[in-house]
């Protein structure tokens, strides 16, 4: 089986914000993954967790406070001002509110159209043939290239954010929870619209979210993040029948059932207690004050990110030692 070959490795990847005069929010805090050419990895966690900050990290919208991003064998953080634009036109993100990413003073060929011009792709008839191409791949009209984005909702706005993403032909994507803002029935049909996007064009995606389920549809590799720190990552069926971390079996027990008997059945694991701050944390887990689990290493010593199964990861002291106990 040929090797798999890495587009994107993140090391120790950080991103601090000041927040008072002695106070720093660690929003990311020491993360790590590789993405591989062509695949979905998801990145999974309740809101406030870090990755929407690590997605606009990776995408180097955010200057990292430390670690590297390392795409296609150069670190991100490290480009001048024209290698910067030279990565944009291989990278490219699609934003989580459709209403507010969209310019309300231009038509959507003029959206669309805007990367295009930036990076002189295309002129004149072609550049207008481009973009009907675009709206049309996207499952929209070439007639709506000269509407505004309030004559459209949500879901239409968001193939318009779609569309803007592809206009440079990027090879990688990040999808920060571009499902989130959309009505129930429309974000099934965003999905299955970028899958079909990433199968026709051989794209590779960040994808960011909130929602379980979808992310179990899309995704090749799912990681967990909490509080700024990743405690769980594995292959997609692996993570969702397996789970190893106290906070990622939470998690999956929340997802809903179609089957009514079966969801009386289910047993549900709560969470309970207040998300500790990510301002100044203290050392240990930050799941610690959460966990039914924890002890006092917990609360002193921050574990590590370790291989527990083969490509199945989890950072907690209570898997290890259950591990090292199998063993």
């Amino acid at each position: 089986m040929a090797e798999k070959e890495v587009l994107i490795e993140v090391k120790d990847l950080k991103k601090y914000f000041k927040v008072g005069k002695n106070a720093t929010l660690k929003a990311v805090d020491g993360v790590n993954f590789k993405i591989y050419k062509g695949e979905t990895l998801g990145l999974v966690g309740e809101s406030g967790c870090g990755k929407t900050t690590c997605g606009k990290t990776v995408m180097g919208l955010y200057q990292a406070t430390g670690g590297q991003v390392i795409f296609d064998g150069t670190d991100i953080h490290s480009l001048s001002k024209k290698e910067k634009k030279e990565f944009t036109k291989r990278a490219q993100i699609i934003f989580q509110d459709p209403y507010s990413s969209l310019n309300p003073r231009m038509t959507v060929q003029d959206i669309i159209g805007e990367g295009i011009d930036i990076h002189h792709l295309y002129k004149g008839e072609e550049r207008q043939k481009k973009i009907h191409e675009l709206l049309e791949l996207v499952g929209l009209n070439k007639e709506h290239a000269l509407r505004f984005p309030h004559e459209f909702s949500g879901g239409q706005r968001q193939r318009i954010g779609i569309a803007r993403a592809l206009a440079i032909e990027p090879e990688f994507i990040v999808c920060d929870e571009p499902i989130s803002a959309l009505d129930v029935s429309i974000q099934a049909q965003v999905v299955n619209l970028l899958i079909e996007l990433q199968k026709k064009k051989n794209l590779t995606y960040l994808f960011i979210a909130h929602d379980l389920s979808m992310v179990k549809h899309i995704s090749d590799r799912v990681g967990v993040m909490y509080l700024g720190n990743m405690v769980e990552f594995a292959e997609s069926d692996e993570l969702y029948t397996k789970p190893l971390h106290p906070y990622t079996k939470a998690l999956m027990s929340a997802i809903p059932i179609p089957d009514p008997e079966e969801e009386k059945r289910k047993k549900r694991i709560p969470i309970e207690g207040e998300i500790p701050s990510p301002i100044n944390p203290k050392p240990g887990c930050r799941f610690a004050a959460r966990c039914r689990y924890a002890t006092d290493a917990c609360r002193q010593t921050t574990p590590e990110l370790v291989e527990v199964t083969p490509g199945h990861f989890a950072a907690c002291h209570r898997v290890k030692e259950l591990n090292q106990l199998g063993d």
